[in-house]
């Protein structure tokens, strides 16, 4: 990933929010078939290994975990993002010289990747996958609340998938390198935006 220092993200702990905070990632892997990208909900285990390790599980019909991979396998966590019009710069009004960008977080994690089909641990990465997304509800639902028999003809229908974290990348880009009133601008104008994420972003650029 492209990250110029300015907006290169150092702190693990920071880095594990995003992946936390993230509701779904990208999984991509390469292969002799070309590259496969599937959006799966991961969770990060940070008590194994070095970096952690992430769980989730694909459609045993998806033919990315049948098609051997070319390395490491590569998550792809966003964060908050928004869109930035060089009409909220101060320098628009100086010199014009200003152009639209983007800003936003985004995590990669990289590593080599497991694919498995023991019914155990399909059991206990779908149940703490479950927990974690049903736990902010006033009423949670819980995997043993289904029928056993349908359990497991459900697991017989997907394919866990283990990746441990050797290589972790963040990049922050808030406005960083823009001067002080050019952040107190974005800032403003999108923390007066209808888009909760554009608020969210607002809240993260340094001013």
């Amino acid at each position: 990933m492209y990250t110029p220092p300015a907006f290169r993200l150092d702190d693990r702990s920071a880095m594990f929010a995003t992946i936390r905070a993230a509701r779904l990632a990208n999984f991509v892997t390469a292969t002799t078939d070309g590259p496969f990208a599937t959006p799966l909900p991961l969770f990060l285990d940070e008590s194994e290994g070095e970096h952690g390790v992430l769980y989730g599980h694909l459609a045993k019909a998806n033919p990315q975990w049948r098609t051997p991979t070319i390395g490491d396998g590569l998550a792809i966590f966003m964060g908050a993002d928004a869109y930035v019009t060089p009409a909220w710069y101060a320098t628009k009004q100086q010199t014009g010289k200003v152009v639209p960008t983007w800003n936003y977080v985004t995590v990669q994690a990289r590593g080599p990747v497991e694919f498995f089909d023991d019914a155990e641990r399909l059991l206990d990465v779908v149940t703490r996958l479950t927990t974690l997304h049903e736990e902010p509800r006033a009423v949670a639902w819980a995997v043993d609340d289904a029928p056993a028999d349908f359990i497991a003809s459900q697991l017989r229908g997907i394919v866990g998938l283990r990746m441990q974290i050797t290589h972790l990348e963040g990049k922050r880009k808030m406005s960083q390198n823009r001067n002080e009133a050019d952040r107190l601008g974005v800032a403003n104008g999108l923390s007066e935006s209808e888009r909760p994420s554009d608020r969210d972003v607002a809240a993260q650029i340094p001013v």
